[in-house]
């Protein structure tokens, strides 16, 4: 190798020797400086660390002085409530203690006094059998007796007084229930009056002289027989002047007959074509009326929706009459009542409107159907009604415990239309009768003395004997009067009866 080479790679080696004894040397003694640093730092951290320790314990030594006071404090007072409870506790041993021998004693005392009940109530019942035995020997009785006659007073003495005691609540009832229909049945009937009877039965055509008489007969009597056979009533000519009288059942076939002798009349033409020709267009002008009187009178009652063949049957009742009152007047004025006593009542007004004036549509066909006009009426009405309206048809004269509200309330507008004064009129042999019958019915019963029937009919008064008639049985006596003249007697509207029982003391002074 060249000592050019050498040489500088020598120094080299020589630079980096003393660069690295140097550097080793600074290092010793940064790394000396920096561990004094580090024991510094470590001394002073220590220090802290002792000095928090101490603050530390410190506090936690105040923390623990502090909590063991007041758990001290709370020892302290539990117990002292634990010694309160104590007392308490023994105070009530203490009380109960008293209570019990208290009770003990009573017990005793109690004890002590039902021994000497038992004795007294032993004695009481020796007085009592001792004293049974004399008053057995006094009056002459067993006790069983005694207790039978002391048993029948008391039950005598209680009957009389239920008895007086009945008698005051039903007149009560009685009274206030008289006023509060009088109220109902005064406004129902001042709101619905119609006409009284004014009308007859009587179907009497007046014609010009004595000579049509003869026309209406005809030659050999074919005239009077074409016209009876053609409207079906009897013509009766008679020497009553100037009127022809008509004879038939059924009322409309008899307007019909009047109708057409009064056009022949009129026109003078009679024979048998003619007859018939007349009597047809008078049948159908009858029908026409029936119509709009049947129209008429649903319009009057305030009924709405009827059938027309049931508006057709209705007008047929214009010529119908019951005791002299005309059925279709009286059929609206029974509608009329019986709406606004259903509206007073509560019940169904359209029901009991629909039912009066439909009540009594059997009248219309009776002459040529069978059975009752209730029973007739309901089969046609319950064809196009609804079965309340039936039922009010079909028991408007039955009992009033078997019918319904509506029933009742038609029943009772049926009853005050054909009882009230002027409604319906009857012949003077009926009269009488129906009179007689009254005072019979009263005379057929224990006790009565004497009766009479006033008023028209509408009352019969009993004076009874008061020796076999007491005040009690004479309110019984007047309501069983009542019950048999309803199951025995036919009579429109109602009769009142009246019970007298009068005593009467008469002495002569000599």
């Amino acid at each position: 190798m060249p000592v050019e080479t050498i040489v500088p790679l020598i120094l080299g080696i020589a630079a980096l020797v003393v660069g690295g004894g140097a550097g080793l040397f600074f290092g010793r003694k940064t790394l000396a400086e920096k561990e004094q640093i580090a024991r510094r730092d470590a001394e002073r951290i220590v220090a802290s660390a002792q000095a928090e320790q101490k603050d530390l314990v410190l506090q936690a030594t105040k923390e623990a002085m502090r909590l063991r006071s007041t758990v001290e404090d709370e020892v302290r007072e539990r117990r002292q409530e634990v010694q309160r409870q104590e007392r308490r506790i023994a105070q009530k041993e203490e009380q109960l203690d008293r209570k019990v021998d208290s009770a003990e004693r009573r017990e005793r005392t109690l004890t002590t006094k039902e021994k000497d009940l038992e004795t007294l109530h032993a004695q009481i019942d020796e007085i009592k059998r001792s004293q049974l035995v004399e008053l057995e020997r006094v009056s002459g009785m067993t006790t069983t007796e005694a207790k039978d006659i002391l048993l029948r007073s008391i039950e005598a003495e209680a009957r009389q007084d239920a008895n007086r005691r009945l008698y005051q609540i039903e007149m009560e009832l009685k009274a206030d229930a008289d006023r509060r229909a009088r109220d109902l049945i005064m406004q129902s009937v001042q709101r619905c009056l119609s006409e009284v009877v004014s009308e007859v039965t009587v179907t009497v055509v007046p014609i010009p002289s004595d000579d049509m008489k003869g026309r209406i007969i005809g030659r050999e009597g074919r005239n009077i027989r074409a016209l009876e056979n053609a409207t079906g009533v009897d013509v009766i000519i008679d020497d009553t002047p100037d009127c022809v009288t008509l004879s038939c059942f059924d009322p409309v076939r008899r307007e019909v007959a009047r109708l057409a002798l009064a056009k022949l009349v009129t026109d003078g033409r009679i024979h048998p074509t003619r007859i018939e020709e007349v009597v047809t267009r008078a049948r159908t002008e009858v029908d026409e009326v029936l119509r709009k009187e049947g129209e008429q009178a649903a319009y009057d009652a305030g009924v709405s929706g009827l059938h027309p063949e049931l508006i057709k049957v209705l007008g047929r009742l214009k010529f119908r009459y019951s005791y002299g009152q005309n059925v279709l007047r009286h059929s609206v004025e029974v509608a009329r009542i019986a709406g606004v006593m259903a509206s007073e009542l509560g019940a169904n007004v359209e029901v009991c409107k629909r039912g009066g004036l439909l009540h009594d549509l059997g009248k219309a066909l009776d002459s040529e159907v069978e059975g009752p006009h209730a029973i007739i009426g309901a089969r046609i009405v319950e064809r196009y009604e609804r079965p309340e309206v039936v039922t009010c048809v079909e028991k408007h004269h039955d009992d009033w415990f078997t019918n319904t509200l509506e029933g009742v309330i038609v029943q009772t507008a049926d009853a005050i239309s054909g009882g009230r004064p002027g409604a319906r009129g009857e012949s003077l042999e009926n009269y009488v009768q129906r009179l007689k019958a009254l005072e019979e019915v009263a005379n057929s019963f224990t006790g009565v003395e004497k009766s009479y029937a006033v008023q028209a009919g509408r009352e019969v008064r009993i004076l009874v004997k008061p020796d076999q008639i007491d005040d009690v049985g004479a309110m019984r006596l007047a309501r069983d009067i009542a019950r048999k003249i309803e199951d025995s007697l036919e009579y429109p509207g109602q009769i009142k009866v009246t019970v007298v029982r009068e005593t009467r003391a008469i002495e002569y002074a000599q």
